[in-house]
């Protein structure tokens, strides 16, 4: 029998002068309802991020996008999430993870429903950017909440399994969804179905999650935001220009843009009372090997995969649904894996994870090799198996790396760095090998040998992401 608040001699006024709990109080969270809510809001929003990559030749066709602009139909999402992470980040620990997912989850819908009404290049790539600011919210203050929701132990390991799982989820039913929606009708009704989606999710949310937040001195750093935003514009457009030429004087100037800017940032930050990143982190090996991890992770793998199933359409005639079957066979080998590395917590620590999960997404596209020159899509399984155990363990490993790796009242701008770095080597890679591989012409012939190149290249940078994240470990104190 509980004891009770007060004297018996006062009973009544106890309720009165009690002190309402905290809202960052750990009894006041509900761990399974947290879950359950940031889990299916992640796979909605990997969904809407995933949506044009079944889907963009016909995308293109009907907003009339020139092959030399169709990398920005996929990169407009990314560039949204890389500009806007650190500040949604930062923006849920100060003011309220809840109040931040509220926020991106409305967003989200909205934004999705707009890229569906979309009838001009920028007109969708656009409304994608807004996307993907909406989906920094959503991803940024998800990992805050569980964090929250989850003291570091098992519990903690085992949601963020799951959340790392409703990543790889989100992906692998984004294709079979967004083909069989396109085949239907055209490729706008997924946008639209899913606008409904991410609306339910809102909805259902605030009855869900406790609000939580770790509040520091200073205003919101709008400065550093804005020079980290017009940094990941620049670069990105002059990756997205480079397919025309390298040596092109806006080329150049874009690159110069980008390195400025990025030096701005840094010089905003070191003064800052609240930057977005405590540059202080960066002499952290756990962190350094958690943004690597996300940065290489985009580069390598989210990457090829956002334009693979382009290639197969253009190259070997694939129809968009056989792609998509394809990619999510990929995506779902990822999930399964996603939800049982849990198991290997407390064993593996998440940097060896990291390695092995690079280390076989390496080995799995030399396996690739010579596969859509031969116009013979069954080659492909056995890498795409391969690849997609290692994509599991990588999605598993860095959100649970990203927390732990900065202080606890943190954990949002953790998440924001970690999926800043994922998302700008995602539209870096985007570009990359949208350029890679259409380089040679864009027959099928060309197309198919340009392939080859793109997969030599992501299997390379996926053997420097397992290096670098081994070297990148805590140094042991001198003995005395």
């Amino acid at each position: 029998m509980p004891r009770p608040a007060t004297t018996p001699a006062t009973p009544a006024p106890a309720p009165a002068h009690a002190a309402p709990p905290s809202p960052a109080s750990p009894p006041t969270a509900r761990p399974t309802a947290t879950l359950a809510v940031t889990a299916a809001a992640t796979t909605v929003t990997l969904m809407t991020y995933s949506a044009p990559m079944v889907t963009l030749s016909d995308t293109a066709a009907a907003l009339g996008t020139p092959l030399s602009a169709q990398a920005w139909l996929l990169n407009g999402a990314p560039l949204g999430l890389a500009a806007l992470l650190l500040v949604t980040g930062s923006l849920a620990d100060d003011y309220g993870r809840r109040r931040t997912f509220l926020v991106g989850t409305f967003a989200l819908g909205l934004t999705t429903a707009l890229a569906a009404l979309a009838h001009t290049t920028l007109l969708f790539t656009l409304a994608r950017v807004a996307q993907g600011a909406a989906s920094a919210a959503v991803l940024t203050s998800s990992l805050g909440l569980l964090a929250h929701a989850y003291p570091a132990g098992p519990g903690r390991i085992r949601a963020m399994g799951v959340w790392g799982a409703s990543v790889s989820g989100g992906i692998a039913v984004a294709s079979p969804f967004s083909g069989g929606l396109a085949t239907l009708a055209d490729w706008r009704l997924p946008y639209a179905v899913l606008g409904l989606l991410a609306l339910a999710v809102a909805v259902a949310a605030p009855r869900a999650l406790s609000e939580s937040r770790a509040p520091r001195a200073g205003r919101p750093d709008l400065a550093g935001a804005l020079a980290l935003g017009l940094a990941m514009v620049a670069l990105l457009a002059a990756l997205t220009l480079g397919r025309d030429g390298w040596l092109r004087a806006p080329v150049g100037v874009l690159l110069l843009a980008a390195v400025l800017l990025t030096a701005v940032f840094a010089y905003v930050e070191r003064r800052s009372a609240a930057p977005l990143l405590d540059l202080g982190l960066l002499r952290r090996p756990p962190f350094l090997a958690a943004t690597a991890g996300g940065l290489f992770t985009g580069f390598s793998v989210i990457g090829l995969f956002s334009y693979l199933p382009t290639l197969l359409q253009a190259a070997n005639g694939l129809s968009a649904m056989h792609a998509a079957w394809l990619f999510a066979f990929w995506s779902g080998v990822s999930l399964l894996v996603a939800l049982q590395a849990r198991r290997l917590a407390g064993r593996v620590p998440a940097r060896h994870q990291l390695a092995v999960g690079f280390t076989l997404h390496a080995a799995a596209l030399l396996t690739m090799l010579g596969a859509l020159a031969a116009d013979s899509w069954v080659r492909l399984l056995p890498g795409l198996l391969i690849s997609g155990v290692g994509s599991g363990l990588l999605n598993a490993a860095l959100p649970l790396l990203a927390v732990e790796s900065v202080p606890a009242d943190r954990a949002a701008m953790g998440s924001g760095a970690n999926n800043t770095a994922r998302y700008l080597g995602s539209a870096a890679g985007v570009a990359l090998m949208i350029a890679v591989a259409t380089a040679s012409g864009s027959s099928p012939d060309d197309l198919a040998h340009g392939a080859d190149t793109a997969l030599v290249v992501a299997a390379g940078l996926a053997a420097v992401a397992a290096v670098s994240v081994v070297l990148l470990r805590e140094r042991r104190p001198a003995r005395s």
